[in-house]
């Protein structure tokens, strides 16, 4: 199998004129100051943004699931709770937006959730470490309007997702996880969860995936890095690749030829990384694309924004600068920083939009045109 290699080099690299818009920023009084996680959709003639809200720490009790809409790009309503975390049944759960997917009249969004365990909480807040979860599951809620939603629906599958169902060839569904991949042929994305993935298969029945797990897998496979986060594309021969986070500097990949319900072991890849999420599509000419913040130094600063194409999915060798400016953390808290974090895309009406987190604490996005790329 080809090397997936992106050819980065200064001299190749060209900064696009992109729009960039503001949809949350924090208040000077700090409160609800974690953002991350954001995911965009269009739908019935508006944009959607959804993104896990916390109080102060990454990853905490309370942290709640939040959407904002716009019929315009520019003008982002003011965004309120999707999926509350206080009061109720998720008033000690930790909510992680997950991603859209639409299907006919319906827009999905999917909500990741688990607790922790007692003896990891201090004073009704997460100790530092990410460890003691517990109660690991997925939910979506749907909505055939854009303003009434469905109450959370239980998908039975134990996985707090990296980005939301995207459809193979075949019309088949996968989610990207850290180490487990579920797939559905029941095109609502509600509905026929099967779990896959490159986790040991002897602990299919006790695995979970989240962000505590995806380390315990490590120990049994004997990697020499945690892979995580991943996102996937489908090559002309059929074959899905699912690139992966190390947090070593490069990404990891796993490859299925069976429309995902197996997958090769993991290896690694000269494709260059800063530790933090990324996203690859498709654009409608059929070139691959990534978007995420390939620089491996200075480690965790998460800029540039990069955007990379590919004629074959083998070979990234075009790279544009979307975002190069330095943003500064304005509020405290638990594993804040990076200025351009955890990017998804969305391809609509002749534009490539991305959604990203600054710095953890606001949610902005831009779009280019694709004809200038």
């Amino acid at each position: 199998m080809t090397t997936i290699v992106n050819s980065l080099n200064e001299r190749k690299r060209a900064k696009l004129h992109v729009e960039t818009v503001t949809i949350f920023k924090p208040g000077a009084d700090g409160q609800w100051s974690y953002s991350h996680h954001p995911h965009l959709a269009s739908y019935n003639g508006r944009y959607y943004a959804i993104w896990s809200s916390g109080k102060v720490n990454e990853d905490d009790v309370g942290q709640r699931l939040m959407i904002s809409s716009s019929d315009d790009f520019v003008r982002w309503s003011e965004p309120c709770p999707l999926v509350d975390s206080t009061p109720g049944i998720y008033a000690d759960a930790v909510l992680t937006a997950a991603g859209f997917h639409q299907y006919g009249d319906e827009l999905v969004a999917y909500c990741g959730q688990y607790e922790y365990k007692a003896e990891h909480l201090e004073n009704g807040s997460r100790k530092d470490g990410d460890r003691g979860h517990m109660n690991t599951s997925l939910y979506a809620v749907s909505t055939k309007d854009g303003s009434r939603w469905s109450a959370p629906i239980p998908l039975h599958v134990p996985i707090i997702p990296n980005h939301g169902p995207q459809r193979t060839r075949s019309g088949r569904l996968i989610i990207s996880g850290n180490i487990m991949f579920p797939y559905t042929d029941d095109p609502t994305g509600l509905s026929g969860w099967t779990r896959a993935g490159i986790y040991p298969p002897e602990a299919e029945s006790s695995i979970v995936d989240d962000s505590e797990s995806f380390w315990r897998v490590k120990e049994m496979k004997g990697w020499p890095a945690g892979l995580c986060e991943g996102s996937f594309y489908e090559t002309a021969d059929g074959m899905i690749h699912m690139m992966l986070r190390s947090g070593a500097g490069r990404l990891w990949v796993t490859r299925s030829g069976d429309d995902g319900m197996t997958w090769t072991e993991p290896e690694p890849t000269p494709f260059t990384d800063n530790n933090s999420k990324f996203h690859f599509g498709t654009l409608p000419d059929g070139r691959i694309y990534y978007v995420g913040t390939p620089d491996p130094l200075p480690r965790g600063r998460r800029n540039p924004l990069v955007l990379s194409l590919s004629e074959d999915g083998f070979r990234f060798d075009r790279h544009f600068i979307l975002k190069d400016e330095s943003c500064e953390r304005q509020f405290p808290g638990m594993y804040k920083g990076g200025d351009y974090g955890y990017p998804h895309t969305l391809v609509h009406g002749g534009f490539l939009h991305v959604i990203y987190s600054v710095c953890k604490e606001g949610v902005s996005a831009l779009r280019v045109p694709i004809e200038t790329i």
